[in-house]
């Protein structure tokens, strides 16, 4: 791991929001420090100073060299930076001692390199599942990201945590059925249903008869009428008779 500059920070004998607010004005950074016994120490960094130092990593996952005051410089783990929604500033951070002799467990960022096969070939789309890996080593052994190769990835096929492969200095705590990344197959777009029953309940087109169809169905109807009219003559004719009788 890169050696990194010192870190100087003040101790902060003040806490609350309010107070917060007011060392933020005045270009301040407020943070604490924890210890491997839980005690919690309140500090005060320099706004500017933090924020040049970040943006020259890759990840907030730093090792550094914290100075409070006028004491030793200490060995730190950068935990937790909170940022402004809007600005993207970092308005507090949170820091752990730890020993470079004693493991830590600590989660490392993952970053998918290369362009699948089922992607660039196949037109299938790449999943990124699992953003990063719990691990245990020595701090001085700690690394900034971890890079999977996903060049080879067809459609249909994953990455799992126990097929991924690291250094002896790591300890995976992840679980190894978890996906790292997979290529799936793009989903066709679905016709709209609103389309299918419009189509479905347009009016049929008016039907176009010719001028020999039209005169045969006139004559075809009018010879229906005259078979019911006989009909109801016959039947009429047979009531009287039977009266009669």
């Amino acid at each position: 791991m890169e050696k990194e500059s010192i870190l100087i920070a003040e101790t902060r004998e003040t806490s609350g929001s309010a107070n917060a607010r007011r060392v933020r004005r005045g270009g301040g950074l407020p943070g604490v420090v924890n210890n491997e016994k839980g005690t919690a120490r309140s500090i005060l960094l320099n706004q500017h100073d933090f924020e040049l130092m970040l943006h020259r990593h890759r990840s907030e996952n730093l090792l550094l060299d914290l100075k409070v005051g006028s004491e030793q410089p200490k060995k730190v783990l950068l935990k937790a930076v909170q940022h402004d929604p809007l600005s993207g500033m970092a308005v507090h951070v949170d820091f752990l001692e730890i020993s470079m002799t004693r493991k830590m467990r600590v989660h490392i960022s993952i970053k998918l390199i290369g362009d699948p096969v089922g992607v660039t070939q196949e037109g299938g789309i790449l999943a990124q599942a699992l953003r990063s890996l719990e691990v245990e080593c020595l701090p001085t052994d700690l690394v900034e990201q971890l890079d999977v190769d996903v060049g080879h990835l067809k459609i249909g096929q994953s990455i799992l945590v126990r097929e991924l492969t690291l250094d002896s200095k790591f300890t995976i705590l992840s679980s190894g059925d978890l996906a790292v990344a997979s290529v799936t197959k793009m989903q066709e777009e679905e016709v709209a249903p609103a389309a299918e029953e419009a189509a479905v309940a347009a009016p049929a087109e008016p039907e176009v008869i010719g001028e020999k169809e039209r005169l045969a169905r006139k004559e075809a109807a009018e010879k229906g009428e005259k078979g019911e009219k006989a009909d109801k003559g016959e039947k009429k004719e047979k009531g009287e008779k039977k009266e009669k009788s």
